[in-house]
């Protein structure tokens, strides 16, 4: 490997060890196919070292007054805030998205930071006195000791921070194991956690990819195990991490159905929609991928759809003219290009296609361009099974509640929206989809940093969903506490 290729080493204990690992794996830029980076598939020793250490700290972190651990993280907050261009530059070069794109990822981790810094208040536990006579109640949450994040490539610095902040705030200590893909951000935000002065042992990564994912899952310093990625992993993850005693949250994957109702806004509907498809190359989690005319509007919203979706530009992320990156590598435009082949193959008409895109600057990259597919049926693949892919459906339904019996019908249930002028479609639609994350006019239904991340049916695996106060749940067990002071309330006096 050329020598300006970055080496990628453990965080352990507050230093930066290189792996004794043998085996490692390659990081390319998407949008070149060029390598940037390796990372070491860690050994079961060097895993268990990143437990210990967490170990070690926790006694001290959690007896940390959550007010300072709180100061510590508005410290972070400072710095990333200082190095925003920075990660968003190296989310878009491990990563491919644009940095547009880049940047809203960063925003919303920074924004999981700012919650975060409120542990104070969201750890607050309750009271109750005279609940008998002369007896009190109250009780506490508590810390549990050390957790685990296995990171997605999609949102490298965004998922862990759904997680990190809120954890550590608790008064928990934490191992990542980021993507293998994209590792550099995670590393940079890291190293802004170290300059930010938490003390060693209360954050530590190890790199690898399934193997060192399991091991985490099964190792029994582990107290719970947080997971964004594809539903089979995501099921994997939950099963192994349950089976060894432990909590897990596991965010699966999805096929989210985008509705549109005759009365909708076309102009501002299709602007909405061609970013919730297109977006991130659709390799998001909230990413619209099967869109259902209602009515009388199929024609018109096809037609102008489809030109729309041509007119985008590919590219390199970092180039501002671009509207959209490749996906994440040769195996997912692989992937991508065998479903568009079986869905035309079923009887699919293929209206845009974007099997042999080519970005003639960039003839390394994994290209797929926007890629519309009508006369889709519910039962073929391309309508059921999560592409991770610029590939859109267009299905037709003859009320909305047809549309609805559609996306019941799939076995996901993360994301859905309806575009509609009218209050009580968006009502009944509300209120009749089994969806975690619902969208009124709103293509990416994506949460705050206040509110949980939903996700239903194969779309998640666990009982607490990522962000908000949730995760207080997840990261602390509550005790509780009741209390007798003999006194004049039960009619003795207790200095007699």
């Amino acid at each position: 490997m050329a020598s300006d290729i970055r080496h990628l080493c453990n965080l352990v204990n507050g230093e930066w060890i290189e792996s004794e690992s043998s085996g490692r794996l390659e990081v390319d830029n998407p949008a070149t196919g060029q390598l940037i980076a390796s990372v070491p598939l860690s050994t079961s020793t060097e895993i268990t070292a990143a437990v210990e250490s967490a170990e070690a700290a926790f006694p001290a972190w959690r007896d940390t007054p959550a007010v300072e651990r709180g100061r510590r993280l508005l410290r972070l907050h400072a710095l990333m805030l200082d190095n925003f261009e920075s990660l968003s530059r190296t989310v878009v070069v491990e990563n491919g998205k644009t940095l547009e794109e880049a940047r809203g990822e960063v925003l919303r981790a920074i924004e999981n930071v700012e919650l975060a810094a409120g542990i104070p208040t969201l750890q607050m536990g309750s009271f109750s006195s005279d609940i008998s006579a002369s007896i009190d109640e109250h009780s506490i949450r508590e810390p549990l000791g050390v957790f685990a994040q296995i990171g997605p490539f999609n949102f490298p610095a965004m998922v862990p921070f759904w997680f990190v902040p809120l954890a550590i705030a608790c008064g928990n200590t934490f191992v990542m194991k980021p993507s293998q893909r994209t590792p550099l951000s995670l590393t940079l935000m890291m190293e802004l956690a170290s300059e930010a002065g938490f003390p060693p042992g209360v954050l530590n990564m190890v790199h690898g990819d399934a193997d060192q994912a399991q091991l985490l899952c099964q190792h029994p310093g582990i107290a719970g195990v947080s997971f964004v990625g594809s539903t089979p992993v995501a099921r994997a993850v939950y099963e192994t991490a349950t089976q060894h005693g432990k909590r897990a949250q596991c965010q699966g994957g999805a096929k989210n159905h985008l509705v549109v109702m005759p009365d909708a806004e076309l102009d501002a509907a299709i602007l909405n929609i061609c970013g919730s498809t297109f977006g991130c190359a659709g390799q998001r989690c909230l990413a619209g991928s099967v869109v259902v005319t209602v009515g009388g509007i199929r024609a018109d919203f096809t037609e102008r759809f489809v030109e729309a979706a041509a007119g985008m530009n590919l590219g390199n992320g970092l180039d501002s003219s671009t509207d959209m990156g490749p996906v994440i590598s040769a195996e997912s435009r692989d992937r991508a290009i065998e479903y568009i082949d079986r869905a035309g193959d079923d009887g699919g008409k293929i209206l845009l296609d974007g099997r042999h895109a080519e970005v003639s600057p960039l003839p390394g990259g994994y290209w797929v361009g926007p890629t519309v597919i009508d006369q889709v049926r519910p039962d073929m693949p391309i309508a059921q099974d999560e592409v991770f892919g610029p590939v859109i459906s267009l299905m037709h339904a003859d009320t909305m509640q047809d549309a609805i019996e559609i996306l019941e019908a799939n076995p996901f249930g993360n994301a859905a929206s309806l575009y509609t002028n009218s209050g009580g479609a968006a009502r009944e639609f509300t209120r009749s989809v089994n969806i975690g994350n619902v969208g009124i006019n709103v293509g990416v239904a994506a949460p705050m940093a206040f509110y949980p991340f939903g996700g239903r049916k194969e779309s998640f695996f666990g009982d607490i969903h990522a962000q908000s106060n949730e995760l207080v749940r997840f990261y602390t067990d509550p005790k509780i506490v009741i209390t007798r002071w003999p006194g004049k309330s039960d009619g003795r006096d207790p200095w007699d």
